[in-house]
């Protein structure tokens, strides 16, 4: 059997190719860039990165070969910037990652005062090829003031992808970045200005913004997006969408307030008559189970069911998992039934054998527990 090589997004992004387009790019701006000596110093020392890594190695790379005058640098790397995104896009459109090592390089190089606003505008410019919302943060710790003045003017920007930035790069819990010292009230009036965008990749940011703010301060929140919906100046269905993705983490918790917003009884006249499942389920089967639902009035019910995993050590860790969404008139009865793979091999988690509990919550509120065996 022939084994599967897998799948390596550090050497996605950073190869030979990648690497060799953006040291063309800076040579062909200045003819003084060494390309060969460029390629052959990164391509040398990437195999044993990892991906940020590469980031830093590659920025250290550019100190020692653009000028060390941080404006002179500056222009040649405006001169050697390919064409802004797609602006007929709406969607998904991350741009070139080999960009982000230019944004790692403005944050090392350019931070002082005096090259504050050569910087900020340069990474304007590089948002648009490929997002600076990690090389931001450091400008908004640094300079809290000016930084946030110049998001508020952005968040009116034409360009959808410096409009994103506003609110991607305020985010308290932004992936892959540190946090910054700015209250989590201090960017609401930008995503004020941002919520009603007509483009789906900046309101996607706008809601995980949202949803970073949950997991600190439900209320904040929930009141919000209140705010939003009475304002009536953004799509219905498509605030109906965003308010669901920033309350996403607020419902796995059951949390009542949320589920209000999103039209749901956090009492509903319901019972749950049976949960039954496998006694025995298999690491790399499925697990079976199914659960009747009467309803006692009509109700609009949000169906979850939980699955407390053992961990390696023993204990346990609950993972929510999505059921079903529906309406049920007074008197129904209705039985859903869910098959849920177990796999034997994943890249983000491991099984182990042992007892644990399943459970299904409705409208936030967990209404029946059973437990089944996981063995090999």
């Amino acid at each position: 059997m022939v084994a599967t090589q897998r799948f390596s997004l550090k050497d996605h992004l950073f190869n030979e190719e990648t690497v060799g387009r953006l040291g063309g790019m800076l040579a062909d701006a200045d003819p003084s860039f060494d390309r060969e000596s460029f390629m052959a110093s990164v391509l040398e020392a990437m195999p044993d990165l990892e991906l940020k890594q590469r980031i830093t190695m590659i920025s250290d790379l550019l100190g020692e070969q653009l000028p060390n005058n941080f404006e002179q640098a500056v222009v040649v790397i405006e001169n050697a910037l390919p064409p802004p995104l797609d602006p007929s896009l709406s969607d998904d459109d991350f741009g070139d990652f080999i960009i982000a090592p230019l944004g790692d390089y403005v944050v090392r190089r350019g931070m002082a005062l005096a090259d504050y606003d050569r910087s900020i505008a340069l990474l304007k410019e590089l948002t648009m090829r490929f997002s600076m919302e990690g090389y931001v943060r450091p400008f908004l710790v640094e300079y809290p003031e000016p930084t946030m003045a110049t998001l508020a003017v952005w968040a009116e920007d034409p360009n959808y992808h410096v409009r994103r930035l506003v609110s991607e790069g305020t985010r308290p819990r932004l992936p892959w970045a540190p946090r910054i010292p700015i209250d989590i009230e201090a960017p609401i009036p930008l995503l004020d200005r941002l919520f009603a965008d007509p483009t789906r990749f900046v309101t996607r940011s706008v809601a995980n913004h949202l949803n970073d703010i949950s997991k600190i301060d439900s209320d904040l929140a929930i009141s919000t997006l209140q705010r939003w919906q009475d304002a009536s100046i953004q799509d219905s269905k498509e605030l109906e969408w965003m308010t669901r993705h920033a309350l996403r983490s607020l419902v796995k918790q059951g949390d009542s307030g949320a589920m209000r917003l999103l039209g749901y009884s956090p009492t509903p006249a319901i019972e749950v008559d049976s949960l039954v499942t496998d006694e025995v389920a298999r690491i790399g089967d499925q697990l079976v189970f199914s659960v009747t639902v009467t309803a006692r009035a009509d109700e609009r019910l949000l169906v979850d069911y939980i699955i407390e995993f053992v961990k390696k050590n023993g204990s346990t860790r609950p993972k929510v998992f999505k059921l079903k969404v529906f309406e049920m008139s007074d008197g129904e009865t209705r039985t859903l039934e869910k098959r849920h793979r177990l796999p034997a091999s994943a890249t983000t988690f491991t099984l182990y054998p042992g007892r644990h509990s399943l459970s299904v919550m409705i409208n936030g509120n967990s209404l029946a527990t059973t437990e089944f065996e996981l063995v090999e």
